[in-house]
């Protein structure tokens, strides 16, 4: 009992001893005048305060706005334990600019930065003033001051000058920047990473003119690397001389080894287990590995990765590798051992090219034949992307990328062939809550006729599935060929084709930020020259954000099919 009156106290000593309301004003007056009066008060002390100072806080929370000869109305209802307080704000003519003087003196005078930042102020003649409005201006001075390098900046003059009665104010504000700092040299420590590799990351030279976006750019890279946990890149200016001002590295060395364990689920591959093994520098020069072993009942695979940076630790990579895995093609069970070279080189425009060969062997059985190929396939590919909004659900993009390989018999392959395929994705935002998605895929591969049945099934091509032709199963749509198995019983099996062409229009609405649902058409086949056939479908999805794309749930029904049905398939992950 006496715990239960003990509680009742405390809840009474917490309850509101005074409660208001706001009337006459509304919108940003009214939050203004919430926000200066702040939370109820909860003692008698507290209201007593409150009530003593309220006048004041309201003044000038509608001063703040440039409304300076308000009339303000209280009545006071003195109920215990709660009094009741209602303020009745007539809040009249506000006060209006009719003259600003806004100077930019010193380096910063010819700085473009600072040219667009005097083209960008919110506040000018016959506006009505707002105090708020002007005080961010003159902070975004002095930020973008130290993000240019003025570090000896300061506002010389900041004066707003009101007239209430005539309803009228100046503002005159006055910047000195000062002279513009350059970079100057960088102090690391040597061990952790060269002076070459360090230049190539960096996007300035000692002596450029200071900015903190490309200070920033350089860290983001060295993070981006993966050879550190923690990355610090800090301008030295206590111990700057001239106006030049030395850069600060602290590198802190990421764990030697990391290992990562990942389980996932999707209808064209069924349940996964993957185990990562990363070893993020393996020595001063950059070099790193991975390795990653997966299993699933379609395509268990084990793979090495090998990496020497070139030119630029990040954008002119050499990586070797070394692959087995077993895959489903259509009705066809491939085996594959693979290495392979390839140089990845990135272009500040964007784009991405790569050169590479490979040498693979592949071994499958057809026709109660076995098969067993080699290839030495010399490749090159090209990549870009652009897109706005976020990594994982931007609001516009356009992702491409083509790859060609060939093979000779008279250069280590068992046929001469030639392949060739690209793949496209556009997402446009059509209205705040409307996005379209397009996709499509083209692929061809040329080989004598003689030499049609030797090509392997990963250089064929398939379609089917969640990422391809949706309401159909997963590469079950191809070439296809009548055999009698050991039981005499004759069956069609799907083997892949030589073209391959799909494509898919979606059309998703945002019922909020966490849920869409989309409506989409596929449209393809894989198939050999001259036989295509228009393998198309109808669906609908639901589609649940996370941080690493979306959890996509989608029904598709295989309309060209003779006996239509509907097909469910699930997927995680952003469109590119």
């Amino acid at each position: 009992m006496a715990a239960v009156l003990l509680l009742c106290h405390s809840a009474g000593l917490l309850a509101d001893s005074l409660r208001y309301e706001v009337k006459g004003v509304r919108g940003e007056l009214a939050t203004n005048i919430e926000g200066w009066l702040g939370e109820m008060p909860q003692t008698e002390a507290e209201r007593v305060s409150f009530l003593a100072t309220l006048d004041t806080r309201v003044a000038q929370s509608l001063e703040a706005l440039g409304y300076y000869q308000p009339r303000i109305l209280t009545t006071l209802t003195k109920s215990e334990p709660t009094w009741h307080l209602r303020l009745t704000i007539e809040a009249k003519e506000p006060v209006r600019i009719n003259n600003v003087s806004i100077l930019i003196a010193g380096a910063a005078a010819d700085d473009p930065s600072f040219t667009q930042r005097l083209k960008d102020v919110d506040f000018a003649y016959g506006d009505v003033l707002h105090h708020g409005k002007y005080d961010r201006f003159k902070q975004s001075l002095l930020r973008l001051g130290q993000q240019r390098g003025y570090f000896d900046a300061e506002i010389i003059l900041s004066r707003v000058e009101v007239s209430p009665d005539v309803g009228v104010a100046s503002i005159r504000l006055h910047y000195s920047s000062g002279p513009r700092y350059r970079f100057g040299n960088l102090l690391f420590d040597s061990e952790q990473m060269t002076r070459g590799q360090l230049d190539a990351l960096r996007g300035f030279q000692e002596g450029d003119a200071f900015d903190l976006e490309r200070l920033q750019a350089f860290q983001t890279a060295l993070q981006q690397t993966r050879y550190f946990s923690s990355v610090i890149v800090r301008p030295q200016v206590a111990l700057a001389k001239n106006a030049v001002v030395p850069i600060q590295l602290l590198l802190h060395a990421a764990k030697r080894h990391s290992f990562d364990v990942g389980l996932g689920y999707s209808t064209d591959i069924e349940q996964r287990a993957s185990f990562t093994w990363r070893t993020p520098k393996i020595n001063r020069w950059g070099h790193s590995q991975e390795t990653r072993l997966e299993y699933s009942s379609v395509r268990p695979s084990g793979r090495f990765n090998y990496n020497i940076p070139f030119s630029h630790p990040l954008n002119d990579v050499l990586q070797l590798s070394a692959r087995v895995g077993n895959n489903e093609y259509g009705d066809l069970d491939s085996h594959q051992r693979e290495i392979s070279a390839r140089r990845e080189i990135r272009h500040s425009n964007g784009w991405i090219r790569s050169y590479s060969v490979r040498g693979l062997e592949e071994d499958w059985d057809l026709k109660n034949a076995d098969f067993y190929n080699q290839y030495l396939l010399p490749g090159f590919t090209l990549s870009h992307k652009t897109r706005s909004g976020l990594l994982v659900d931007p609001t516009s993009g356009f992702s491409q990328f083509y790859q060609f390989e060939g093979g000779s018999a008279e250069l280590g392959s068992d046929i001469d062939l030639l392949r060739a395929y690209s793949r496209f994705t556009s997402i446009t935002q059509l209205a705040e809550q409307h996005r379209r998605v397009v996709r499509a895929e083209l692929g061809a591969v040329w080989v004598d006729e003689k030499d049609r049945g030797e090509l392997a099934p990963s250089l064929n091509f398939f379609a089917g599935g969640g990422a391809s032709v949706r309401g159909f199963a997963y590469q079950s749509l191809g070439n296809e060929v009548e055999v009698v198995g050991a039981d005499g019983v004759e069956r069609t099996l799907v083997v892949g084709g030589e073209r391959l062409f799909t494509s898919s229009v979606e059309y998703q609405y945002y019922f909020n930020k966490t849920w869409r649902g989309a409506i989409f058409g596929d449209l393809g086949d894989a198939f050999d020259e001259g036989d295509f056939e228009a393998n198309y479908s109808l669906g609908l999805g639901f589609h649940y954000m996370t941080p690493v794309g979306a959890v996509k749930i989608e029904f598709a029904n295989s309309l060209s099919e003779d006996r239509p049905s509907w097909r469910l398939h699930l997927n995680v992950g952003a469109e590119f």
